[in-house]
């Protein structure tokens, strides 16, 4: 076979994951253009339609569905011996990608990257942060990031350092003309962000002390799903936000915003990479495990 033809395959697998063409040049290093190039190269010398195509969406025939369902697990044994040839290099080498929520990846991750990096130069890392949940197989990445009760069945989870909390924030403006809430209950005659899913789902402001459990269902007239906007819109005296800790510690300890229930804001529970059982691991990533992991 020729590289040629490999590649072509190789892009038409890509875009068969992504169904896009975009997504698929992002992941190939190429532009979207070239992707399709590649795969219209491929469907002429093979003389069968592989992909339906408009304007808006990319779909698979019936023979690219039989195409794609031959050349995962080819592609996944040619990637595993490359994986396997990383025991003969000094340092670990390739791409790591990695999904991480975008409200949690700046603490999660932050402070790892640039010395798991000056430590392995031939290590490529690439992390996509975004709140929406993703399939990590279909989306073509190594790993995730997210909290236990969101890590699908059937995946090998690794428990790591990060251990983080929701608080409740907000601007010294804010409580200026506003007592400070003592119990959860008290937030009904507060202005309170609504959490939003990237789906548009609301979730609750959830607390705990002693034993006793309080879910606090925000009706305030702003909703948001995005920490930073949050964050935002709690430091212009707008409304209380219920974010990461690890993203306001800074703004609490220079006093631009005011913490408060601190007693009722239990940690979450930890966070966890996972990755399917069945994939080979690679150097490159059991060394990004290791970066991470907890105790």
């Amino acid at each position: 076979m020729r590289a040629t033809e490999l590649s072509e395959m190789a892009a038409f697998a890509a875009v068969a994951r992504h169904k896009s063409f975009r997504k698929a040049g992002e992941e190939r290093g190429v532009t979207a253009s070239a992707i399709s190039h590649a795969v219209l190269n491929l469907e002429d010398r093979i003389g069968i339609r592989l992909l339906n195509r408009t304007t808006r969406s990319v779909s698979l025939t019936e023979a690219g569905e039989l195409l794609r369902s031959h050349l995962d697990p080819a592609f996944g044994e040619i990637n595993s011996a490359l994986d396997a040839l990383n025991r003969f290099r000094d340092t670990p080498f390739g791409r790591v990608r990695i999904n991480v929520g975008n409200s949690i990846a700046p603490f999660v991750v932050g402070q790892v990257i640039g010395p798991l990096l000056m430590k392995n130069p031939n290590l490529q890392l690439e992390i996509a942060a975004t709140d929406r949940l993703v399939d990590i197989v279909e989306e073509g990445f190594d790993a995730g990031i997210r909290f236990g009760e969101r890590v699908t069945e059937g995946m090998i989870a690794v428990r790591i350092k990060p251990r983080t909390r929701l608080v409740v924030v907000g601007s010294p403006a804010y409580f200026e003309t506003r007592t400070k809430p003592d119990t959860p209950h008290d937030l009904k005659r507060h202005i309170c962000i609504q959490n939003m899913f990237p789906s548009g789902a609301r979730y609750p402001w959830d607390f705990e002390r002693g034993g006793q459990a309080i879910t606090f269902h925000p009706t305030g007239p702003l909703s948001l799903d995005d920490h930073e906007l949050m964050t935002a819109a709690a430091l212009s005296g707008v409304a209380l936000a219920y974010v990461w800790e690890g993203r306001v510690a800074p703004l609490i300890a220079s006093g631009q915003l005011i913490q408060v229930l601190d007693e009722w804001c239990q940690p979450e529970e930890p966070l966890y990479l996972y990755y399917p059982s069945r994939r080979h691991i690679s150097a490159g990533f059991r060394t990004v495990i290791e970066a991470i992991r907890g105790d």
